[in-house]
């Protein structure tokens, strides 16, 4: 069970802090008409955060990330997908019927994937806390471990998109949330000049 809790407590502390990650979600459950039209993005990032923690627990991402020149590739396309993804919220406005969807499906899952994959500072943080207190479990107890951090996920970006869902009924104008995109973009782009600036030094 103690493994269980560890894990828990973890995977929460490492994904309740602001960031890409979860603006484009939570925007994505504001901004669909309906919460099905909002699952491509969420169970992008679910999964993409599963495959990330299964990385760090088994070791593997850490012998990846000693190529720096994979790390540069990725600071690189990171970049520009979000620059992109910032222009295209900006651009966005939200809607209030069915017929009319601020991102299609194919766009959620290419934004949530560049998110996440992406975000070299996001796998840095997985393979540094996850990864490293994943060492001292083994056998089922590294199970229970990870599973925790696994399944926090998971209800943490279907809440988002349920928050985002929930917000959107308080917003029947749609002129709080066009701010909210406003500022996701200015927010997004903002995390675009950080890994510039990262990649540069």
């Amino acid at each position: 069970m103690l493994p269980f809790i560890h894990g828990f407590i973890l995977a929460f502390g490492l994904i309740l802090p602001l960031g890409v990650q979860n603006v484009f979600v939570f925007s994505q459950g504001a901004m669909q008409p309906n919460l099905i039209r909002a699952l491509p993005a969420t169970i992008t990032a679910a999964i993409c955060d599963t495959l990330l923690i299964l990385l760090a627990v088994f070791g593997l991402s850490i012998i990846v990330l000693q190529f720096d020149w994979l790390r540069t590739g990725l600071l690189t396309v990171g970049i520009i997908f979000l620059i992109y993804m910032g222009y295209s919220i900006w651009k966005s406005q939200p809607k209030t019927n069915e017929s009319n969807i601020s991102l299609p499906a194919k766009k959620q899952i290419l934004f949530a994937l560049s998110v996440s994959i992406l975000n070299p500072h996001a796998i840095l943080d997985t393979i540094g806390v996850i990864g490293t207190s994943a060492i001292k479990y083994a056998g089922m107890e590294q199970f229970f471990f990870t599973f925790a951090c696994i399944m926090v996920s998971w209800i943490w970006f279907f809440g988002l998109t349920v928050a985002g869902a929930i917000f959107k009924k308080l917003d029947q104008s749609g002129s709080i949330l066009t701010f909210f995109n406003k500022c996701s973009a200015v927010f997004i782009w903002g995390t675009a000049v950080y890994l510039l600036l990262d990649l540069m030094s």
